[in-house]
């Protein structure tokens, strides 16, 4: 579940996700546009198994034309769904650590539409 937010840092929005028992993973999640020329989104959100499917909304840096949002407290050792959402539509990630066949509805709500068929982003949480 979201548990807190705020603004905090080189306009990089900052979140918690409350992961219950166990050891919590961070990472920084980026979005920037593929054509550096194109008009910049109204909004970047993250949506994913670790945040209970609700958005996140992600900050922009407009110097470097980057979406970010760091988020801790993801469970760790576990695999994780995501989505980034560019004004409420699912969009690529370059940065993802892998592509699944969505299985649950929330998957299949935001899944991408990719020349191999309908997918959503993995997380790989893993701690030392």
């Amino acid at each position: 579940m979201f548990n807190s937010f705020d603004y905090s840092g080189a306009h990089v929005a900052t979140a918690k996700v409350t992961s219950g028992r166990g050891p919590g993973f961070s990472k920084i999640f980026r979005w920037q546009p593929a054509d550096p020329n194109a008009a910049l989104p109204d909004s970047v959100q993250l949506i994913g198994s670790f945040t209970g499917w609700q958005a996140l909304p992600m900050t922009q840096d407009t110097l470097t034309r980057t979406w970010q949002l760091a988020l801790h407290g993801i469970p760790a050792n576990r695999t994780h769904q995501y989505m980034l959402l560019v004004d409420g539509k699912p969009a690529p990630d370059k940065n993802g650590d892998g592509l699944a066949t969505p299985q649950s509805l929330e998957e299949q709500q935001y899944q991408l539409m990719t020349a191999r068929g309908p997918r959503i982003f993995l997380l790989f949480a893993r701690t030392k």
